[in-house]
């Protein structure tokens, strides 16, 4: 008597999430030679080109935050943050506490001001980026809005459990070119958000 072997039904596709370390040999073979990628919760994302108008901003954001925070503190422009898991962002500006030199065996695993410039990136970086940064207890993070010469600046990290990653930001505000910014950890300098934009 022949056996027949059950099953349960036809299998769904699975969608493969990377590993950081499955990343880098990626990255190592040569696969992402010319590209723009970051990994997002094992998810390898290719980023737009950078457009000048993109390029201005991150120089502007860069030099006015280095300038605010001054000595005791890194400005990392568009190098990766690991965030733990299966997450490794590369933000467009980056504050961090310490030296170059305090990075160079790992990446940084938190920040104290993260700013990404955005156009045609901004949904993305209103709601992943947005969720990621807040799960990782990021308390300030800076939206530089190219569409709408605006800076939204997001603050108080908080458990959101209606959000994809568990987490939000409980205060976000809007800021135009004529306002002004006090930095969390720098609150004794103030940021004209025309400093800012490009």
């Amino acid at each position: 008597m022949m056996s027949v072997a059950t099953t349960t039904g036809p299998r769904e596709p699975k969608l493969h999430l990377w590993t950081r370390d499955e990343y880098y040999r990626m990255a190592s073979a040569g696969l992402f030679d010319g590209k723009r990628v970051e990994l997002i919760e094992g998810e390898v994302l290719e980023m737009s080109p950078i457009k000048s108008l993109h390029t201005t901003g991150v120089g502007l954001a860069s030099k006015v935050v280095e300038a605010v925070f001054g000595e005791g503190y890194y400005v990392r422009v568009q190098q990766p943050i690991d965030l733990g898991g299966a997450s490794e962002p590369e933000p467009d500006v980056v504050v961090v506490s310490g030296d170059v030199r305090d990075y160079r065996d790992a990446h940084p695993t938190t920040a104290l001001l993260i700013v990404e410039v955005a156009e045609s990136s901004l949904d993305f970086d209103r709601t992943e980026k947005a969720r990621l940064y807040a799960r990782a207890g990021i308390p300030e993070y800076w939206i530089e809005n190219l569409l709408d010469d605006q800076l939204e600046v997001r603050r108080d990290p908080v458990p959101d459990p209606s959000q994809p990653f568990g987490f939000g930001y409980q205060s976000v505000t809007v800021l135009n070119r004529d306002d002004r910014v006090l930095p969390l950890h720098a609150p004794q300098s103030t940021v004209a958000v025309a400093d800012l934009l490009p």
